[in-house]
Parts: C-alpha cells; structure tokens; sequence
C-alpha cells in the first residue's frame, strides 16, 4: 500500500503554474566580481596635515582627517580632528568634529566637541555640542537637527485655499 519512493516524492503541482527559484540560474550567469562587491572593504587611517604644513585651498574628504597646520580654505570631511597647533582659516564641516586648536571660520557638525586647548571665533551649528573647560569661543552658537546641509532654514509656506475644498 505505502511504498517508500512515494514518500519521498513531491505531491501533485497545483492548478497555477508556480516558478521555480532561479536564484541558482541567475548566480551562475552573475560575473564573479559581483561577490568581492559585497565583501566589507577596511577603512583607511586618517589623512594627516602635519605641523610644517600649509595649505590654501579646500580640503575635501569622505574619511577622517587630521590637521596639525594651517588652512586657509574649508574643510569638509567624515571626522575632522584639529590638533593644538592647528590654524584653521575657513569653514568646517564634518559629522563628528573634535577642536584642540585654533579655528577662524563657521564649524557645522553633528557631533561638535572643542576641548580644553580648543579657540573658536565662528559660528557653531551643530546637532550636538560638548565645551570643556578652558575653551576659549567667540561666536553663536545654533542647534539644528541637519547642521550639515548647506541650504538656508527652510520658512514655512503660508497655506492656501482652493475652492472646492
């Protein structure tokens, strides 16, 4: 009655033809470079701008930088560490910002943190902001919830009405 190559064999298809999965197809026929694209790359160290160093122009960067110089431009990077004998000279702009010296310009940052040795004459506009003691600031200081984008505050738009509604 029971044999055992019914068992293990699949019931009867439905009415509805269904698809089979075509995952192994489509891998076979994908280029083997494809895969390393998905593998996690390792982040690189940070840039640094040694002490003896000038530079006048921009500076822009998507990892981390560190100035121990001077810079006469702005500076836009991922995390932006400014050494004791740092001079910046321009705007800044970073997710995460850590101050230990001199900074002549706006700073806009998530993450804003001007430590003990840290002298800022600018504007701060930050999401968050930690001033040790010591620091030396002359400027506003403003709380935005997107320091980062680059348009004006957005003015609210006086509603209208429609006929009709």
């Amino acid at each position: 009655m029971f044999s055992k190559s019914r068992i293990n064999e699949p019931g009867p298809k439905s009415a509805t033809p269904a698809e089979p999965p075509k995952a192994p197809e489509s891998a076979a026929s994908k280029p083997a470079f494809d895969y390393m694209s998905t593998a996690p790359k390792p982040k690189p160290g940070a840039s640094v701008l040694s002490a003896d160093l000038t530079i006048t122009g921009n500076v822009k960067t998507s990892g981390d930088i560190q100035v121990e110089g001077v810079v006469e431009g702005d500076i836009r990077a991922h995390l932006l560490t400014v050494g004791e004998s740092a001079t910046i000279k321009g705007e800044i702009v970073a997710d995460d910002i850590v101050v230990n010296g001199r900074v002549i310009g706006r700073v806009r940052g998530l993450k804003v943190r001007l430590t003990s040795t840290a002298r800022v004459e600018g504007d701060i506009i930050h999401k968050t902001i930690a001033i040790e003691s010591g620091a030396h600031f002359e400027g506003s200081v403003q709380r935005q919830e997107d320091p980062l984008s680059t348009g004006a505050p957005k003015l609210a738009v006086a509603p209208t009405t429609a006929a009709g509604n």
